[in-house]
């Protein structure tokens, strides 16, 4: 594995990007060598101050729904996505789901655990 990778989770107001964020929180604090990019800061970095530390390291991207927001964005900033993760599609492998944007229930924690599985799987092929 690579020194350090970057997960830039959604930060939609839906279920999934809730997901998204939570598995994305716990991948950080359960290895060291996983990074998060702040998508908010991302978006409004007119200037493009972050380029510099966005391009340091391979980044996967999380995505919470269809719109693919986090690929665009990063895009638009000209930073390449070493992989990407539609949150969505995952899960709908799966007889869980998410139904709040706002709060984690025991269903939504499920989901939580399989996303993170499916970010631990990318990182290791990468």
């Amino acid at each position: 594995m690579r020194d350090k990778i970057a997960l830039a989770s959604c930060n939609g107001m839906s279920p999934n990007g809730l997901v998204s964020r939570v598995a994305v929180g716990d991948c950080k604090e359960e290895n060291e060598n996983v990074i998060s990019i702040c998508m908010g800061s991302t978006s409004a970095d007119i200037e493009g101050l972050n380029n510099s530390m966005l391009k340091k390291h391979p980044i996967i991207a999380l995505n919470g729904c269809s719109n693919a927001c986090v690929n665009k964005i990063l895009q638009n900033k000209g930073i390449d996505v070493a992989e990407t993760i539609a949150v969505n599609d995952v899960l709908d492998n799966y007889e869980v789901s998410a139904r709040d944007a706002f709060r984690l229930d025991d269903e939504a924690e499920e989901c939580v655990k399989i996303i993170k599985e499916e970010i631990n799987k990318t990182i290791n092929r990468m």
